[in-house]
C-alpha cells in the first residue's frame, strides 16, 4: 500500500520512529558540542604520556577525572624542546602531565599530584642496588631511555648514562651486561614483578630507594578565568578514583598503596572486593612520601568492601576469595611491555 493511501494518523505513526532517531541524534550532537574541551600539550613518555591509542597512563587518569566534572580534553604531543614554550605561551590550556617548578607556577595553576614518577635502580641478580643517590653510582654505566624527561636531577650526577630506545631495550642491555644498571619507574617495575615473577626474582635485583622523584600534576593556564575551579574540582575526584578502582583499571595494577580515607595513613586497596586468600606481596604505592613522624609506627590497613581494616587478619573471610571475573594482569601488561628474558 502506498503512503498516500494511508490515513493521516497511520502515516504519522509510520514516520514516528524515523523522527525519533533524528531527534535523538540531534540531541546527542548538541550535547557533544556543548561539552567544554581543554586543549592540552605533552611530550611522549610511555607509558605515562603518548598519543591516543597508545599506553598513556597519566593522560588516561587526567581525562577520566576531567570527565567526571564535565570536561573533555585533547592532548597534542610535541617534542621535549617544544614542550615548555608551548605550555607557557598560552597556545594551549595547559598540560595533563606536568612537573612543577617556580617558573611554571607563574603561568600555571597546578593540581595536587595525582601520580609520582619514581626512578629506582635495577641491576642483575646479586648486584648491589642500595645506592641512595645518583652520585653514589659514579663511573657506573646506567641505561636510561632516550627522549624521556628525566629533568635536571641526572645532569652531571656521576654515572655514565647510556641512552636506550625503550624500557625493553634498557632491560636487554642490562641482562646482556652492556650496562651495570638501569633506572626504571616504579610503575614499570611493578609491571615486571607482576607479569614475570619468576624471571624478576631470579634474574634481577631491584632497589627500593627512589633516586629521582617528581610529582605529576594537571596544570592549567592562569589566564583562564576558571583555572582555579577546574583544578579544585579535579582534585576532588582523585580519592574517589582510588576507592572505586579507576586507578587500578587505568594503571593495570592489582593492588595500590594509598591514603584512600584521608587519615594520613596509607591503605592497601585491591582491584576488587574479592582479591584472594593471601595478603598482597607487592602493591604499587602512588606516592613515596612517608607518613607523618607521629605515625611512623603505623602499618597500612586494608580498604575492602568500603571499609578500612587494621590488618589482613581483620578482613572478613567473605572477601578472601578469588573473583572469577578478575582479569589476568599479564594480559593487559603484555600490550604495554614485552620483555624478553
Amino acid at each position: 500500500m502506498r503512503l498516500s493511501a494511508l490515513s493521516p494518523r497511520r502515516a504519522a505513526l509510520r514516520l514516528l520512529p524515523a523522527v525519533l532517531v533524528l531527534v535523538v541524534g540531534a540531541l546527542s550532537l548538541a550535547a557533544s558540542a556543548q561539552t567544554p574541551q581543554l586543549s592540552l600539550v605533552s611530550t611522549a613518555w610511555p607509558p605515562f604520556t603518548n598519543p591516543a591509542g597508545q599506553p598513556r597512563f597519566a593522560l588516561d587518569l587526567v581525562e577520566a577525572a576531567l570527565g567526571r566534572i564535565g570536561l573533555g580534553a585533547k592532548t597534542t604531543i610535541v617534542s621535549a624542546a617544544q614542550y615548555t614554550p608551548s605550555m607557557l605561551s598560552g597556545s594551549f590550556d595547559g598540560s595533563g602531565a606536568a612537573w612543577k617548578d617556580a617558573e611554571r607556577e607563574r603561568f600555571l595553576v597546578f593540581s595536587q599530584p595525582y601520580l609520582e614518577n619514581r626512578l629506582v635502580l635495577v641491576g642483575r641478580r646479586g648486584e648491589d642496588v642500595s645506592a641512595a643517590t645518583l652520585q653514589a653510582l659514579k663511573g657506573k654505566r646506567v641505561a636510561i631511555v632516550e627522549g624521556y624527561s628525566y629533568g635536571e636531577a641526572i645532569d652531571n650526577a656521576g654515572p655514565v648514562f647510556v641512552r636506550s630506545s625503550s624500557e625493553e631495550d634498557s632491560l636487554t642491555q642490562l641482562l646482556n651486561s652492556r650496562v651495570d644498571y638501569t633506572l626504571m619507574d616504579a610503575l614499570v617495575v611493578q609491571h615486571i614483578i607482576s607479569s614475570y615473577p619468576k624471571e624478576a626474582g631470579t634474574r634481577l635485583a631491584i632497589g627500593t630507594t627512589p633516586l629521582v622523584t617528581r610529582g605529576l600534576y594537571l596544570a592549567i593556564q592562569r589566564t583562564r578565568p576558571d583555572a582555579e575551579s577546574i583544578v579544585t574540582r579535579f582534585n576532588a575526584q582523585l580519592r574517589n578514583m582510588i576507592a572505586d578502582r579507576t586507578y587500578h583499571r587505568l594503571l593495570h595494577v592489582e593492588w595500590i598503596l594509598a591514603d584512600v580515607n584521608g587519615d594520613g595513613i596509607n591503605e592497601y586497596v585491591p582491584q576488587n572486593d574479592q582479591p584472594g586468600s593471601s595478603e598482597p606481596k607487592n602493591a604499587y604505592a602512588l606516592f613515596a612520601t612517608p607518613a607523618p613522624a607521629a605515625r611512623d609506627t603505623s602499618k597500612p590497613g586494608f580498604y575492602v568492601g568500603g571499609n578500612t581494616y587494621s590488618d589482613w587478619a581483620s578482613v572478613p573471610d567473605s572477601f578472601k576469595v578469588v573473583n572469577p571475573q578478575t582479569p589476568d594482569p599479564r594480559r593487559s601488561t603484555g600490550t604495554i611491555f614485552q620483555f624478553k628474558w
